[in-house]
């Protein structure tokens, strides 16, 4: 029997090894660096918010894939210093864009850090698969509509408002088929802090009046340190009988004010309870002719 010496052994080995290596390199994909300033060529992606993103403090990455192979997107993630925190896909799976195919993913938006000016800008993170490539990657992304700053500026302004005077939808009055209910805004302040509430936009379900344009309804209340509660009394009309409308609301039941607090000028939202909106949608079902059931729209 041949016995092997101690460099036969150590040759033998390291022969192994480099073969092992070599089968290794020829089965492992090529892959990049773990990050990436960017996507690969002819992929884009753009934040944007459309109409039924708003009522859920939503947004969409929409993610354009303009190369050969198809993509494949995981972690999405939006970082902007209006944030305050990270707005992270709703839904927490993997999906596959075709070549050619543009695909919107929804983000849940954080609530908004009212330290940071209203302009900025906003960073996307994407895990992402396409070819070769198994990467991150991180850049500024484009906000097609400006909507970020809008509601940042809109939140702040109505959180602000809120540290001077507690403002709410109190009640509703209804009122027969071609008359005007009665919608009641209770006032509070808290003693900190000046506000004006100037006017209340029409909704894109209700106006102030009946037959006529969807114009805002003037309200012109000061409210001081020194000032007391008060009441506002608004007359409220369907601005358009559609079910449809009725059935798909999202923003019927939330007013848009014109304010004014601490010399800041602008717009703040104040939003009736699920409860008085599903009053408020009946109403105008029943006001419009065509029954009710309105309250199981969702919103």
């Amino acid at each position: 029997m041949t016995r092997r010496t101690p460099k036969v052994r150590a040759g033998a080995l390291a022969a192994g090894l480099l073969v092992l290596l070599a089968l290794a390199g020829c089965t492992a994909a090529p892959h990049p660096s773990p990050s990436a300033t960017a996507l690969p060529s002819g992929i884009t992606a753009t934040l944007v918010q459309l109409r039924g993103d708003v009522a859920a403090r939503q947004a969409q990455v929409q993610i354009t894939n303009g190369a050969e192979d198809t993509l494949r997107i995981g972690k999405v993630e939006v970082e902007d210093d209006r944030f305050d925190g990270i707005a992270s896909r709703v839904v927490a799976h993997d999906t596959d864009i075709a070549p050619g195919r543009t695909v919107n993913v929804r983000v849940q938006l954080p609530p908004m850090n009212c330290d940071a000016p209203d302009e900025g800008s906003s960073m996307l993170e994407v895990k992402f698969e396409v070819g070769a490539a198994d990467s991150i990657a991180r850049f500024e992304i484009d906000d097609a509509l400006g909507f970020v700053s809008d509601l940042h500026r809109r939140e702040c302004l109505a959180g602000a408002l809120a540290q001077t005077a507690e403002v709410s939808i109190a009640s509703f009055t209804p009122a027969p088929p071609g008359e005007a209910g009665t919608l009641t805004v209770a006032v509070d302040p808290t003693g900190a802090g000046s506000a004006r509430l100037t006017a209340v936009h029409a909704t894109p379900l209700l106006m102030y009046g009946v037959g006529g344009p969807a114009e805002s309804h003037a309200i012109g209340l000061d409210i001081a340190p020194e000032s007391g509660p008060a009441v506002i009394e608004i007359p409220l009309a369907p601005q358009r009988c559609d079910p449809h409308v009725v059935q798909e609301d999202k923003r019927g039941t939330v007013f848009t004010f014109d304010v004014t607090v601490d010399g800041i000028e602008g717009q703040a939202d104040i939003a009736a309870s699920p409860e008085m909106k599903a009053d408020l949608l009946t109403w105008v079902a029943e006001w419009c002719g065509f029954g009710t059931g309105a309250d199981t729209a969702t919103g």
